[in-house]
């Protein structure tokens, strides 16, 4: 069934109001007509069955059948931080750990980043993995729409570490620390009730200088390796989230 978000202030006691490109979606790729059930969601605690009530140009009215459980949230949090990889990689980066599981996600500029910021232009570059990431959530039946955050500097990621439970550098050295390993006692401390908040942190195609790592660790990350194997930097953020998240078991893992 297809699935829509919505502002709070557009989800009503009785009825929900969707406008914008969604309304077009609905009435001109849909060709949805009233009585087509659909589910809408506010992003935040309120998700619902509906029907169309009525197509407006550039809005749809929809009615509230069933109050429903949001229930397709992993307890993990995780937020994957990125540095800024060329082209189009971070679309997909944030389509993929959006459909994974991640809740937010941290671009960041580092050493080694090949592209040029531009924070004139980069608005519109925001703007564009806003809204994939949307249509990710909404293809993956998310509950919520993960966050996805105007670049960092490399000084303000290290700053935000301290706002998670655990952070994790994704770095590749010689008998370095297996995330598996590096995760597994803080899992095992969690209770099954509580929402821990993870970061991962990856880097550009040129990965990241020792310095960096060190500056990491001082700043309380812990530095792992993700398998014998050299991964893309536009795939390490996903295996890692996919990683994390089976070990909590939320894909029956332990």
């Amino acid at each position: 069934m297809q699935r829509y978000f919505v502002t709070p202030e557009q989800f009503g006691p009785d009825t929900v109001r969707i406008d914008g490109e969604d309304a077009r979606h609905i009435a001109k790729v849909m060709r949805g007509k009233a009585g087509d059930k659909l589910i809408v969601s506010d992003g935040v605690s309120r998700e619902a069955l509906v029907e169309i009530a009525s197509i407006e140009i550039g809005e749809v009215t929809v009615s509230i059948l069933e109050m429903l459980e949001m229930t397709h949230e992993p307890r993990i949090k995780i937020t994957v931080a990125q540095s800024l990889p060329k082209g189009d990689k971070l679309e997909t980066v944030i389509q993929k750990c959006t459909e994974i599981g991640a809740v937010a996600f941290a671009p960041f500029l580092s050493e080694r980043t090949i592209v040029q910021y531009d924070e004139r232009k980069e608005s519109k570059r925001v703007e564009r993995w806003r809204k994939i990431c949307k249509e990710a959530a909404e293809q993956a039946h998310r509950n919520i729409v993960p966050a996805v955050h105007s670049p960092l500097s490399w000084k303000l990621l290290l700053q935000s570490f301290s706002e998670y439970d655990a952070v994790y550098f994704c770095y590749e050295k010689e008998e370095g620390l297996q995330l598996r390993s590096a995760a597994a006692p803080w899992l095992s401390t969690l209770p099954s009730e509580s929402s821990g908040k993870v970061m991962i942190v990856v880097g550009p195609e040129g990965g990241f200088s020792p310095e960096e790592c060190r500056a990491a660790e001082e700043a309380g990350a812990v530095s792992v390796g993700l398998g014998r194997r050299i991964l893309r930097c536009e795939t390490a953020g996903m295996v890692a989230a996919a990683c994390m998240l089976y070990e909590s078991g939320e894909m029956g893992g332990a």
